[in-house]
This record gives structure tokens, sequence and C-alpha cells, in this order.
């Protein structure tokens, strides 16, 4: 990853506001399997996004809200997005594995 600025309070809000509003629009965690949008990237699971971190993001705003989901989750953070998953009715879940 890259180094990021720390953002000041209000982009971090819009920032947060933004990611919770964002849904895969493709893949496994796409409209198909998560209808009717996709799951919330704040939901995505870390290893997903890990993969696209080493596979690399996909291009213009989705990539880059992707790469911010990942670096806040992996700072432990992911309380950040507790008022938007309770505005939201909750946490998306996610099917076991077989």
């Amino acid at each position: 990853m890259q180094e990021l600025p720390i953002p000041g309070a209000d982009e971090l809000k819009a920032l947060l506001a933004d990611i919770a509003a964002t849904h895969m629009p493709y893949g496994m965690y796409g409209p198909k399997n998560y209808p009717p949008e996709g799951c919330p990237l704040m939901d995505l699971p870390t290893e997903y996004l890990d993969w696209f971190w080493q596979r690399g993001w996909p291009k213009g705003k989705l990539g880059r809200l992707m790469e911010q989901t990942l670096l806040i989750k992996n700072s432990g953070l992911d309380s950040l997005f507790t008022p938007f998953r309770q505005a939201n009715g909750g946490r998306r879940h996610f099917p076991r594995a077989k």
C-alpha cells in the first residue's frame, strides 16, 4: 500500500460515509450473491480485500475506497463503521465456507 495522508475529522467522516454507502458491484460479494446492490464495502472480509491488495485494486473510486477500507480494518478501526451499520440494520453476514 502507498503512504496516504491522514485525513482531518471532517474528511474522515465523509470517507467513512462514502465507504458505507458503496457496495461491491461484482464478484463473489456482488449483487448476484448479495442482492440487490452487493455487499457494502465496510462489511467485506479483510481476506477479500487482501486478495485485491495482492493482485491490484480496481481502477478509479472503487479501488481507492477498497484500499481505504482495508487500511481502516487493518488498523483495528472497524468500529468506526458501527454507526453506519446500526443505521442500516447491522452487519452483512457471510455464508460459511464449505
